[in-house]
């Protein structure tokens, strides 16, 4: 039994259900954990060995409101392993995740209940289920098949030791990462070193400096992909390949946080585990239930466009060894050079400096004025902070989201700067997610890692930055306007190769010409970004594309190399592995490095994208797609924001995705509007 004092002991009273994080502590945890896991054995076993014939509702549904405790200490505790963690939560998570897993596989491997769902499964066409439900059948007979649940008992017994061997192998490599990153962030003793960073940013390192207990240096943190953003400023070429050398030696260094063994452990129970369930590798078994279909479909897309964008990005190394040679450098480019040399370029080309623009993108004018008030244009949303919430960090901000009539949604959360105690990357979770079955609206977080200034001064932000706020918030909105009866479809619960492209949609807004114009301010001045910068992003939107799709299809065929290994492949080097699987893959370019290399590839072997990492690009079909829909039907308009929420955000996972995107486009997606965007039309 749990207390009745543990915080996750009953529904929180607070509005939408906000987790009560003024009353949680970490003692809390592992109790809720303890009693949530042992509650919905407790239900589960009841589904069961009922022994009335099996009904969608005393089974299906039955399932779909179990767990209710689990779901409510899950969403919190993992969501802060991420964004605010301690060392006693990551030893808790060591200890928990296998837990975790040995219990879904309990689920999943009950012979009895899944029996009773095969039972209505085959029977489907006879039980006059709404489509919703029929789906939701449907997809739980999936899952259970997929989770071994058809296996002899032997192959389950085994297929349970994968998992919880994975399941702690993922949270160590998580863990390693987080500790690699923040030892591995670079210290500069002079200001002199960092010239060409911005008065803001420098002032930053020496926050991070002084956080650290090192007054009167500087501290240069790590984000979590190969390329860090300082690079396109510092003008210390030394320092740029120290950063540089640092971004790419985590996790590889030889020390206890080296993840190179851990990945290859992690590979080949993949490859045991899909052999298990009849696949040839890990790659087939995920991929079959994508939309994408089988890994050659995923593989022929990645492989399709990898010589145009190498070709591409061999082009714009030869112009910035042009630049390099002009300026009497004595040198080849390296890849510490590339967006340092990369910006002169497009200064010089385009009359834009990175630098330059900053001052126009501060963040509470990019989050209300841009990314709120997009929402408000296409969906009719409103938002309003709430002060008087509590919040699980100091830094994160909570607003209340209304529709257009009035009605509460939700709440937002906004965690946007970087700090020790949080992952790399970028993400959105769930606190709450709606489902009409349990009466709940969403309750959902944005988490970003931008540098928090020194007191007093603004956030400003960099393009990039300005692109991963309306992107993630595009995720938010799949959550937010969820509208369906079941939580297993709750907003983005759908397949991994569709979950980005919601959210790479939101993001052709924030350079919408009345989007831009309403946030785009100089932060002192007030002054609109000017008219002929407008014009010159716009013009240079597609410049330097063939390094950046190069460097990310490079991290996609690392992913499908690491997982296309069959149960009698054995790699011994996770270096020389890598390096063949990119030189086999045509994209071994020595100044273009992966997105992420195979030791700090969280996606791949500590989140949900493992042989998944291609549905960016998969995802980004169907995005450009959307962006000439919008054009063609008039762009920030009401109706267009309208149909796009009716056909396929509000639908969330309640239809089949492909089936969703025809309702909303009309018609099957096209490549096309893809290879011209990024330049690859010779692809």
């Amino acid at each position: 039994m749990i207390s009745p004092d543990n915080p996750f002991a009953s529904p929180s009273e607070l509005p939408y259900g906000l987790p009560p994080f003024d009353r949680i502590a970490e003692e809390h945890y592992r109790p809720a954990f303890e009693a949530g896991i042992a509650e919905q054995v407790e239900q589960v076993r009841a589904i069961a060995d009922n022994p009335e014939p099996p009904t969608f509702d005393n089974t299906v549904v039955a399932l779909e409101r179990s767990g209710e405790l689990l779901g409510r200490v899950s969403m919190v505790f993992f969501n802060l392993t991420s964004s605010d963690t301690t060392p006693e939560l990551q030893q808790l998570q060591a200890e928990i995740a296998p837990k975790l897993s040995a219990h879904r596989d309990a689920i999943h491997l009950d012979k009895k209940l899944f029996a009773r769902i095969t039972e209505l499964y085959e029977k489907r066409d006879s039980l006059d289920l709404d489509p919703e439900s029929a789906w939701l059948l449907e997809r739980y007979h999936v899952d259970f098949v997929r989770a071994g649940a058809a296996l002899g008992e032997a192959e389950q017994d085994r297929l349970r030791a994968l998992n919880e061997e994975l399941s702690t192998l993922s949270t160590r490599f998580q863990e390693n990462l987080l500790a690699e990153g923040n030892d591995l962030a670079v210290v500069v003793d002079t200001e002199e070193e960092l010239a060409g960073l911005s008065a803001d940013t420098i002032a930053a390192a020496a926050e991070a400096a002084k956080s650290r207990g090192l007054d009167g240096q500087y501290v240069l943190k790590l984000s979590l992909p190969t390329q860090q953003p300082a690079l396109s400023s510092l003008e210390n070429r030394a320092l740029r390949e120290r950063l540089h050398g640092a971004s790419v030696s985590r996790g590889k260094r030889g020390n206890e946080h080296d993840n190179s063994e851990l990945i290859i452990k992690i590979a080949h129970l993949r490859a045991e585990r899909a052999a298990l369930m009849g696949y040839p590798n890990h790659a087939a078994y995920v991929i079959s239930d994508e939309t994408a279909r089988t890994a050659d479909a995923a593989m022929g897309l990645l492989e399709r466009l990898a010589p145009a964008a190498v070709t591409n990005a061999n082009a714009e190394a030869l112009e910035l060894q042009q630049q390099i040679d002009a300026e009497g450098g004595e040198f080849s480019l390296e890849p510490w050079d590339w967006a340092f040399y990369a910006e002169k370029v497009r200064k010089a080309r385009f009359d834009i400096d990175e630098a330059a623009l900053r001052p126009y993108f501060e963040l509470e004018r990019v989050l209300v004025d841009g990314v709120f008030f997009a929402a408000s244009k296409l969906y009719g949303l409103s938002f309003t902070e709430r002060h008087d919430l509590p919040k699980y960090h100091p830094e994160v901000r909570i607003f209340e989201v209304f529709d257009a009539d009035g009605t509460g949604l939700g709440l937002f959360l906004g965690d946007y700067y970087a700090r020790d105690s949080k992952r790399g990357g970028a993400w959105m979770n769930n606190f709450v997610e709606q489902a009409r079955l349990r009466g709940e609206r969403s309750v959902v977080v944005n988490n970003l890692n931008i540098i928090r200034p020194p007191e007093g001064e603004p956030t400003l932000l960099t393009f990039d930055e300005v692109v991963t706020a309306f992107h993630e918030f595009g995720h938010a909105l799949h959550g937010l306007l969820s509208d369906v009866r079941y939580p297993k479809f709750s907003g983005p619960n759908v397949p991994r190769d569709f979950v980005e492209y919601p959210s790479q949609v939101n993001e052709m807004w924030m350079l919408w010409p009345e989007v831009l114009a309403n946030y785009a301010k100089h932060h002192r001045t007030g002054e609109p970004l000017p008219q002929h910068l407008v014009d010159k992003l716009l013009e240079s939107q597609q410049y330097g594309e063939g390094y950046s799709t190069t460097e990310y299809l490079a991290a996609s065929l690392l992913d499908q190399a690491w997982h296309t290994i069959s149960a009698e492949d054995r790699i011994t080097d996770a270096a020389a592995f890598e390096a063949e699987a990119l030189r086999k893959a045509g994209v071994a370019v020595p100044t273009v490095p992966p997105r992420y290399q195979s030791s700090y590839f969280a996606h791949i072997f500590s989140g949900g994208y493992s042989a998944g990492y291609y549905s960016y690009i998969w995802s980004e079909v169907l995005d450009a797609e959307s962006v000439e829909w919008f054009r063609e039907n008039g762009g920030l308009t009401r109706a267009n924001g309208d149909h796009f929420r009716r056909e396929l955000l509000g639908r969330g996972g309640s239809i089949d995705p492909m089936t969703a995107f025809r309702n909303f486009r009309g018609r099957d997606p096209e490549i096309e509007p893809l290879l011209k965007r990024r330049g690859l039309t010779g692809a």
